[in-house]
């Protein structure tokens, strides 16, 4: 699985609470965009309108040679879920203030263009302190470890 772009404000921002794998829905010149790289994830989202769900300001830049068939970059992309997979989003998301968001775009099996998502709880200020704190310990561990062992 080749990944094309990653989310790296997720882990920071939000306490991933469990993942999916979910299509996207694309067009033609998005799909020559994407495999090249140019996407952002920064900043999106997806939510569930009307039984289906919807990513929300994911940039894609537009394909050169696709010219004036050239796409949106900021549109809404649908993703493919099954209807119990989108059920469940739509109820935990209304209920628990819990929200989805994109972690990052890949090639599937077969191929396929496919967009990892998380649901998550949004981290307050201490929880990001909290969690910056404890990884410069492991480091200075980590560091004091390898050199005690030499």
């Amino acid at each position: 699985m080749k990944t094309l772009a990653v989310n790296k404000s997720v882990s920071h921002d939000y306490l991933v609470l469990e993942t999916l794998e979910a299509g996207l829905a694309l067009v033609g010149s998005e799909v020559k965009s994407v495999r090249a790289g140019r996407v952002s994830l920064k900043e999106s989202y997806a939510e569930v309108r009307g039984g289906e769900v919807f990513l929300v300001k994911c940039h894609i830049s537009p394909y050169e040679p696709a010219n004036i068939f050239n796409h949106d970059p900021l549109r809404d992309r649908k993703l493919l879920l099954h209807r119990r997979e989108i059920k469940r989003l739509a109820g935990k998301t209304q209920e628990r203030g819990l929200t989805i968001v994109p972690m990052r775009v890949f090639i599937g099996d077969r191929g396929k263009i496919k967009l990892e998502i998380a649901l998550a709880r949004g981290k307050r200020e201490h929880e990001k302190r909290e969690a910056i704190k404890k990884r410069d310990t492991d480091r200075e561990i980590r560091a004091a470890l390898k050199n005690r062992s030499r």
